[in-house]
């Protein structure tokens, strides 16, 4: 047999340089693939019932500006079988339902909920001034992430924590969704007073000195709109199961009609008695007959 030959010295060279290079390569550490792309696919479906009043339909307009994150659907022909509303956000794919729920075309409910196994709460949403009615001089970015302030009473009770929660579920704009800004220009909070959730919009004003920015120079504007939630109940599913939290506080608005009308049917009553006792009193106690009383006319 022949003797091998020998490879040329630039194949030699090459040789080693390739396996060099595979040394380097092995011995640096392997980076982590930058994050690209959008991965949080939280979703909100927005929603209301027939007979909505306009009020509350600019209200749900200013809620869907904020949540750029959000689905709208038609309105619910139903009122009663609300389990419809888990197969509407199983079709958009949504997580998170907010339903504008109207009764007599004068109270305004609002179920947040988690589809499709819950919890969900239902809300009595009073005190509704939409943007358009306000006109405030706040002004922020269509689709910037917001930031979301709460309350330090929403720590001490479980179900402060629980509604925390599921506000920040649903309220909190996902990172690098397609349709929001990557700004946080403005602030939403949520404030505890009187056994009621009070909701404000403000936009986040720097100073005027812009080289030297800072968080003391900043102010607050509002922008609207102004909501008051009175949570009623908690359930331990989507709109329906256990009860998990009865607020004792809560009065329902038929109530507290039926009271200001016996009200005004009991001042009613009080005039009509008034008047029976004052001809009673009268007919006892007759003034007797003066004779010079027709002498001067």
């Amino acid at each position: 047999m022949g003797k091998r030959k020998a490879p040329p010295a630039a194949d030699e060279a090459e040789l080693q340089q390739s396996k060099s290079g595979e040394r380097k390569a092995a011995k640096q550490p392997k980076l982590a693939p930058e994050a690209s792309g959008f991965k949080n696919k939280e979703k909100v479906l927005l929603l209301s019932s027939r007979g909505i009043t306009h009020r509350s339909r600019h209200l749900m307009l200013d809620l869907a500006q904020l949540l750029p994150h959000c689905k709208r659907d038609s309105k619910l022909d139903t009122k009663t079988d609300r389990g419809v509303i888990n197969e509407v956000a199983d079709m958009k794919g949504c997580s998170s339902v907010l339903f504008f729920e109207s009764r007599k075309r004068k109270d305004l409910y609002i179920w947040l909920a988690r589809a499709p196994d819950g919890p969900s709460i239902k809300f009595h949403c009073a005190n509704v001034h939409t943007m358009a009615e306000l006109k405030l001089s706040g002004n922020h970015l269509k689709g910037s992430r917001p930031v979301l302030s709460f309350d330090a009473s929403f720590d001490q009770q479980p179900h402060l924590q629980l509604m925390k929660e599921m506000f920040t579920q649903s309220f909190a704009t996902p990172r690098r969704h397609p349709k929001s800004k990557p700004f946080h220009d403005h602030v939403i909070s949520f404030h505890l007073l009187d056994n009621r959730i009070w909701l404000r919009n403000y936009q986040v004003v720097p100073g005027l000195d812009k080289k030297k920015a800072s968080a003391d120079s900043a102010s607050l504007v509002e922008v609207g709109p102004r909501v008051c939630l009175n949570p009623i109940k908690i359930f331990g599913g989507s709109f329906g199961g256990p009860v998990l939290f009865d607020n004792p506080h809560f009065v329902s608005p038929n109530r507290i009609r039926a009271l200001l009308k016996k009200r005004e049917a009991s001042k009613y009553g009080a005039k009509v008695s008034a008047k029976s006792q004052r001809r009673t009193h009268e007919q006892q106690h007759q003034l007797p007959k003066d004779d010079l009383a027709d002498v001067f006319r």
